[in-house]
């Protein structure tokens, strides 16, 4: 049978589903998409409203991610770079702390920054040498102990702890209390400081768009519901069936098909809200951390720090509660508007929109950077993929997707070009 002709359908249109699909053209097959929404992307897309370009949850792209430079043209994204610091807001009063050896500009900012003591700027230095010559296979093989455990083994003060790294990661692992492995600390933290935290000029949407725009042999088909998979044949929502010789399966596997491995698998939400506020209380691009505890809003970023497609009227603000909250639509824009106000003094001309991002992230207990191909396959046609079976990160996404084709491959051209797929990829 030619390559063209075998029946793939991969479930799920986000970045695991696209890179699956990348990968699998790659290698001459015709791939077909089965998504139930209206678009690509999955969590990474962005909507115009009002003339406004918002993001679904306030996320950055870490451009040091090994897949991210294999498989984007970041040049053609435009990307457009945060400053590698934050502005901390406590007790009434605010500072700022950065690296000032990747930007001069927060050198005196970050000397006479309250947040962290000398001792405490120092250890972040020697932690930032460290994790440079710490190789990522190390990073995951690691002993795992909570984030909190990790940052107090290595002495830093409850100060710096509560005032800036405990709200930088919680806006980043999506949980307020630290408790995500110190395998994701040390990856991030590490990524963070090999590149920058970065946003494409047209939104976070637009890294699916271009991976899209890369699929030339592969069909799409949205607004495609799938209820069930079996061996041979895929069930949709709407009664319909599809022949199939193979399938993965990129989101909700157990559903799909049943005792499978993302089973126990809960995911960590967030509530991320857009307002328009007439100026820019943060000059720079510049993260605000709210290093209040009894606040419900845990950063706010003006995304017109950087330059982006949107043309609304005003200054957009972009907030983001990590914490868990009973409360409804109009309630929650009501208590953000207080802390905004109370926190960071700054004054709400007009709620845009609130989306809560219900599956934001996984919640892992065990943490791993790669997989086998073989790893991914569920049953003799069916291969699973997505950041679950590794960790919560937009690289994650993508090794897994790759992971997920090299192993149908493996099934139709044998081990030894599997192996040699994955070993360029490595």
């Amino acid at each position: 049978m030619d390559k063209s002709e075998y029946k793939i359908h991969i479930v799920g249109a986000g970045i695991s589903g696209l890179i699956a699909a990348k990968t699998l053209e790659e290698r001459g097959y015709h791939p077909v998409i089965l998504e139930q929404s209206d678009g690509v992307g999955g969590r990474v897309k962005t909507d115009i409203i009002d003339g406004y370009q918002l993001d679904h949850g306030f996320q950055v792209l870490l451009d040091a991610y090994p897949q991210v430079q294999k498989h984007l043209d970041l040049d053609t994204l435009e990307l457009q770079a945060f400053l590698p610091g934050a502005k901390v807001f406590v007790n009434g009063k605010s500072s700022v702390i950065g690296d000032p050896l990747r930007n001069s500009s927060l050198l005196f900012p970050t000397l006479f920054s309250g947040v962290a003591s000398f001792s405490d700027k120092l250890k972040i230095f020697k932690l930032n040498q460290s994790l440079k010559r710490k190789s990522l296979d190390a990073i995951f093989q690691s002993e795992s102990k909570s984030t909190l455990d990790y940052l107090k083994a290595k002495g830093f003060s409850d100060k710096v702890i509560s005032q800036f790294f405990k709200p930088f990661f919680s806006g980043i692992f999506l949980e307020p209390n630290l408790g995500t492995s110190s395998r994701m600390f040390e990856f991030v933290y590490k990524m963070f400081g090999e590149g920058y935290a970065v946003l494409p000029k047209a939104g976070i949407g637009a890294i699916a768009q271009q991976l899209k725009s890369q699929l030339q042999q592969t069909t799409f088909k949205f607004n495609t519901e799938v209820k069930s998979v079996l061996d041979s044949e895929i069930f949709l929502a709407n009664g319909k069936t599809l022949d199939t010789h193979f399938t993965i399966i990129t989101a909700n596997s157990n559903s799909l098909v049943g005792n499978l491995k993302d089973a126990g698998v809960t995911w960590k939400s967030c509530y991320n809200l857009y307002f328009e506020v007439a100026s820019q209380d943060i000059a720079q691009p510049l993260i605000g951390l709210i290093a209040e505890e009894e606040a419900l809003i845990n950063n706010i970023f003006f995304h017109n720090t950087l330059e982006t497609h949107s043309k609304g009227a005003h200054e957009l603000l972009s907030v983001t509660v990590v914490k868990d909250t009973d409360l409804d639509g109009v309630q929650l824009v009501t208590q953000v508007e207080q802390d905004l106000q109370k926190c960071c003094n700054i004054t709400a001309l007009q709620h845009i929109k609130t989306y809560h991002i219900a599956n934001a992230l996984p919640d892992l207990e065990h943490l791993y950077y790669d997989m086998s191909p073989t790893e991914t396959e569920i049953k003799p046609t069916v291969f699973m993929a997505g950041d679950y079976l590794l960790n919560g990160s937009l690289n994650a996404a993508m090794i897994s997707g790759e992971r997920a084709a090299q192993g149908l491959i493996e099934k139709l051209e044998g081990g030894a070009v599997a192996e040699k797929l994955t070993s360029e990829y490595i």
